[in-house]
């Protein structure tokens, strides 16, 4: 395996401990990590937009460039996402199946991604 220059790595690391502070923050107290983010709920709407075409290009990217350990970590993230968005529906008593379902998907590709690392295929 060959790791990126350290410049990279420094970035990529800065980003890590920087969005995992925000997610901390968020889990702590919502209202604070909407602050701490500079998110506003009525512009909450237009955000999805831009996260959903940013997941649509790294998965383009994947499909082009991917090496089968990029694509497990992928599948990895949005089997998070995808099962604890659902998981704050279902406990809200609220529809959750598309995003219960994106979890299981990704699931199913990290599964897949194994067995075609292993070199079982």
């Amino acid at each position: 395996m060959t790791l990126p220059p350290w410049p990279l790595l420094v970035l990529l690391g800065v980003g890590a401990v920087l969005t995992a502070l925000l997610a901390l923050a968020f889990y702590r107290d919502p209202v604070k990590g909407m602050e701490e983010a500079t998110h506003r709920p009525e512009k909450l709407p237009l955000v999805m937009i831009d996260r959903y075409l940013a997941v649509t290009i790294i998965q383009v990217g994947l499909i082009f460039f991917g090496t089968l350990e990029m694509i497990a970590v992928f599948c990895v993230a949005g089997a998070v996402m995808g099962l604890g968005d659902g998981l704050i529906y279902a406990r809200a008593k609220l529809p959750h199946i598309k995003h219960t379902l994106s979890g299981v998907l990704a699931l199913i590709g990290l599964a897949v991604t194994i067995y075609y690392m292993t070199g079982s295929a």
